[in-house]
């Protein structure tokens, strides 16, 4: 199955950074047809957010040490085939290449067999302490666009 791009490549870019990790369905987000509630799959993407930014430096608790939070800006989500009850989510976190103060993630959930069951992205956008949009990547950042460029991550 092909699917279109979610962000548009960069000429000369890194390959994405990516990240899985593994989460079980549990029986509270399941609706009564026994499939995960479409609300639900947020919490997913933030699984693979987390995972992502923690190997790579880029966690929530990295960008809180330098005053720096990353709001979402814009979610999407393309629903392919229900996860249900006893599933394991098998979350792909892919961040995408950009020089913009934001963060562009792409998701790929699979199911135990390894079918693809929802994709979607998410656009964060970097703010100071003050709820101020930056307009360049704060300086942690940049470290971490300069060891990627260089093929240290």
């Amino acid at each position: 199955m092909s699917r279109k791009a979610y962000f548009k490549p960069v000429k000369g870019a890194p390959a994405p950074l990516r990240a899985v990790c593994e989460r079980p369905i549990r029986f509270e987000e399941v609706d009564p047809l026994g499939i995960v509630w479409h609300g639900r799959y947020p919490s997913y993407f933030e699984d693979g957010r987390v995972n992502l930014g923690n190997q790579y430096g880029i966690g929530y608790l990295d960008m809180k040490k330098y005053n720096v939070v990353a709001p979402i800006k814009q979610m999407h989500m393309d629903y392919i085939k229900p996860l249900a009850f006893g599933d394991t989510a098998h979350i792909e976190a892919l961040l995408h290449w950009n020089e913009a103060a934001r963060l562009n993630y792409e998701f790929i959930i699979r199911n135990n067999d390894g079918e693809i069951t929802t994709t979607g992205y998410t656009v964060q956008l970097f703010v100071d302490g003050d709820q101020e949009l930056l307009m360049c990547p704060p300086d942690f950042y940049m470290d971490v666009l300069e060891s990627w460029k260089a093929g240290k991550l």
